[in-house]
């Protein structure tokens, strides 16, 4: 059975999980208002029984790593480790998530020819929005083609503030 260790921190975008396995790896990062999508993620990744939550008070250090990212350590977040189940083409782009430097972004045509799959943007978008370790694999870098906050799990309004807090300068 896999061991999650969590815990919750404030952030000035509302209460953040942190949720990682015992071996310090993040299994998921989710605000807590939308706790309910990262439990349906939990249990398609890793079916119901197959896993148990357990409280810990600053896992691995991360509480520590969000806290020093939202204080403006942005650096802080950018090398933490993960392990997230998906399939592989999930993984790919939330591999390619994590190479989008910060203050910069992408639009989902251009991650999906950055794969070798010019006409799946649509599908970069499902992947992207399946994302269960949000901030630190970045998927509100990803925007419209036209310049747009198309959307994220979190809210477009926590999308716009991430962005300007990394120094992405909104339209």
């Amino acid at each position: 059975m896999l061991i999650l260790l969590e815990d919750k921190i404030a952030t000035p975008l509302g209460p953040l999980w942190i949720l990682c396995d015992e071996q310090f790896r993040l299994r998921a990062v989710e605000w807590e208002e939308h706790s309910d999508r990262m439990v349906q993620l939990l249990d398609i990744h890793y079916r119901r029984e197959g896993y148990k939550r357990v409280s810990s008070a600053n896992p691995g250090g991360f509480n520590d790593k969000f806290r020093d990212y939202f204080a403006g350590d942005l650096s802080a977040i950018e090398k933490l480790p993960s392990a997230t189940a998906g399939t592989s083409f999930q993984r790919q782009v939330w591999q390619a998530l994590r190479e989008i430097p910060c203050g910069e972004v992408r639009h989902y045509g251009q991650l999906a020819e950055q794969l070798g799959r010019p006409g799946a943007a649509r599908a970069v978008g499902a992947a992207n929005g399946s994302n269960p370790v949000s901030i630190v694999v970045p998927c509100h870098r990803v925007i419209g083609r036209n310049g747009t906050m198309t959307g994220y799990a979190g809210g477009v309004g926590r999308k716009e503030w991430l962005l300007r807090h990394e120094g992405y300068l909104l339209l």
